[in-house]
């Protein structure tokens, strides 16, 4: 692993402590080579653990970015590997990811559009988003001539943050491959595989 990969494992485990997911992390298989990470964090011992766990989980994944987003949404629909609370709650990340703020999904709006004023384009843009993913949210908006038209306004950043994530599961998936129990049945790196094309895919 390169030394920005342990960086990042770091904040991953402030995360995970954050939202105190040791519990789910023990109760599923799939998560278990995670445990070791959650006690190394005092969020473990000073916060308490009281919205249902689904939530707690998908409240992580949605902190840790667009990567992390798309396992959930994997993970959503494979009921054989987690409870259904867990999968339920996952669900919600098809399309339910919570928005960047308005102000930022216009201020986006106006960089790709350069220095002509956006009244000159459109007589008007919602402001709420019309749907929110791991990648980018949708905005309905009207331009001058009447025409509806949905705008798709990518998340800021998002393909440095899906590099560096990328990488880190890559590695962390070799890893779980060679020298977890479950890992040559699972597959780690071909799911890791998936998981990029589709959000390069996302991202067109």
């Amino acid at each position: 692993m390169k030394p920005q990969h342990f960086f990042r494992l770091i904040q991953i485990n402030h995360v995970l402590a954050k939202h105190r997911l040791d519990d789910i992390i023990q109760a599923t298989h799939l998560l278990r080579p995670l445990r070791y990470l959650s006690f190394l964090s005092p969020y473990r011992w000073t916060h308490d653990a009281t919205a249902p766990r689904g939530e707690r989980l998908r409240l992580a994944l949605e902190e840790l970015g667009p990567i992390f987003v798309k396992v959930g949404q994997i993970l959503s629909t494979r009921r054989d590997l987690l409870p259904d609370d867990i999968a339920d709650s996952l669900a919600k990340l098809q399309d339910q990811v919570t928005p960047f703020p308005d102000e930022q999904a216009l201020a986006l709006i106006q960089q790709a559009y350069g220095e002509q004023p956006l009244d000159e384009i459109f007589a008007h843009i919602d402001e709420q988003a019309l749907a929110s993913a791991s990648i980018a949210q949708v905005h309905s908006a009207k331009l001058l001539d009447g025409s509806d038209v949905i705008l798709k306004i990518v998340r800021p950043n998002i393909e440095k943050k899906m590099r560096r994530d990328v990488e880190l599961l890559q590695a962390m998936a070799a890893l779980a491959q060679r020298f977890w129990v479950d890992g040559r049945r699972l597959q780690p790196k071909e799911v890791v595989n998936e998981i990029e094309k589709n959000l390069y895919d996302d991202l067109d």
